[in-house]
């Protein structure tokens, strides 16, 4: 998994990540120091700055199966950094890049460590706009809410067309989703099992009415009453289905989560009989073209506000516990993971 690196030389002997291991069925999560010769293979070497708490991290620092497919593992599926060492000539040392998705943190090691080694494919430069930590206030999650929302677009989708809801909108892709629509000039339905607890902050992102998750999961008819126009779905499972069933004749949902589950009881009746379409959104393997089309689209749409409010910071230390919060559904908004100088 490992092998020397001519970047080596150049580097420290050592630096500081979360290490998992695992013994029999326990997966441990600690912060230590490790050997800089034991960086995986790839040709551009980054310092990293920042990373950031995702769902999927959540799963992969709380030892849950189906994650990370080798021990040991540095996680964190996202980092912002400055390149070192490359042998890509796509990056030259003192570039500020980003990177999200690829496999890092469940294949290849990540982004809750002080140095990185990938392929440079995988990265992306950094937009002008955003620091280092706007761009993991964004990460994976905000990525992903972009691409849902370009994904909606190539459907035809315009403001003024209708209702267009978030499911899970108080969680990292959610609150982002909200945001850009929002900003966008769409009216915004924010769908969330906290409504009392996150009503105000979901209004303050731009929604302008906010309903409870169990409004939509409690819908079993194949159709329901016509209500969305479009819809972007972080949960899946029963919300799924019952989004399906209540969207609009010619309506289209973009789903991208499965927080809810991954099985989904509907029927073909909203796809024949209102010609409803499923977008499927995929942020891991997205094609360089269509992420870099959506880093220049949340450069240019995305609210300041949403880099300035809903964002908290973490240490390495702070991970484990943070990692059961994110996946009981307690953590806000996106979690931005100090890495530098821990």
């Amino acid at each position: 998994m490992t092998q020397p690196s001519a970047f080596q030389a150049s580097l420290p002997q050592t630096f500081k990540a979360l290490l998992l291991t695992k013994d029999g069925d326990v997966v441990q999560a600690a912060v230590t120091d490790v050997p800089t010769e034991q960086l995986p293979v790839g040709d551009v070497t980054v310092q990293v700055e920042v990373s950031s708490l995702n769902y999927k991290d959540g799963l992969a620092v709380a030892g849950r199966p189906g994650v990370v497919r080798n021990y040991p593992m540095v996680p964190g599926i996202d980092f912002a950094g400055k390149v070192l060492e490359s042998g890509n000539p796509a990056f030259k040392p003192g570039d500020d890049v980003v990177l999200t998705g690829w496999g890092v943190g469940e294949r290849h090691w990540g982004g809750y460590s002080e140095l990185a080694r990938v392929k440079g494919e995988w990265l992306v430069g950094r937009p002008e706009r955003f620091s280092a930590h706007d761009t993991m206030a964004i990460g994976t999650a905000g990525l992903t809410a972009m691409l849902c929302v370009l994904a909606l677009e190539d459907g035809g989708l315009k403001p003024g067309d209708g209702e267009v809801l978030v499911t899970g909108a108080a969680g990292g892709v959610g609150s982002v989703a909200v945001s850009l629509l929002a900003a966008l000039g769409y009216d915004v339905t924010a769908s969330t099992g906290r409504v009392e607890q996150e009503g105000d902050y979901l209004r303050g992102l731009g929604a302008r009415s906010v309903i409870h998750r169990d409004e939509l999961s409690a819908l079993k008819k194949p159709l329901e009453k016509e209500r969305w126009a479009a819809a972007v779905d972080v949960v899946g499972g029963d919300t799924l289905a019952g989004v399906l069933a209540s969207t609009r004749y010619g309506g289209q949902v973009a789903a991208c989560g499965l927080a809810g589950g991954m099985k989904m009881t509907t029927s073909v009746a909203p796809f024949i009989l209102r010609g409803v379409t499923l977008r499927g959104v995929e942020s891991v393997t997205c094609p360089a073209g269509r992420r870099q089309q959506a880093w220049e689209r949340l450069s240019r749409d995305l609210p300041q506000k949403l880099l300035a409010e809903g964002v908290s910071t973490a240490s390495l230390a702070d991970l484990p516990r943070l990692a059961e919060d994110i996946l009981a559904g307690k953590v806000r908004g996106r979690v931005v993971v100090q890495v530098a100088g821990e």
